[in-house]
């Protein structure tokens, strides 16, 4: 399962419901809305995020990339709007999901060999 798709997937929606547990303004109702949530999550990261990048890249150069700490936030918000049964409670708590997401996600890649 090494470095495939389905493995990437999979320990997204892991890290999704870690993330869940960690912190109070991130919900997920079960399995399900877990890896529905992983998979949207990938989508929109997949086809809008570089859009957006691309959109913001003089304010993301005056902030030496910090505002791409916003943009995942915002992902994640739309996600979960797109989601039913995962929620995020609100941009602050959106902009810290998707910092925990990132590193709860490297964590689980690296622990569990999900990259080559």
């Amino acid at each position: 399962m090494r470095g495939s798709w389905l493995s990437r997937w999979l320990i997204n929606a892991a890290a999704l419901g870690i993330v869940a547990l960690l912190l109070n303004g991130v919900s997920v109702s079960g399995l399900a809305a877990a890896l529905l949530a992983a998979f949207v999550l990938g989508l929109v990261n997949s086809l809008i995020r570089p859009v957006l990048i691309i959109l913001t890249l003089p304010i993301n150069i005056l902030t030496l990339g910090l505002f791409t700490f916003v943009l995942n936030g915002l992902m994640l918000q739309m996600a979960s709007a797109l989601v039913p049964g995962f929620a995020v409670s609100g941009f602050w708590t959106g902009l810290v999901g998707a910092i925990l997401l990132s590193i709860v996600s490297s964590l689980l890649n690296t622990v569990l060999g999900g990259h080559d």
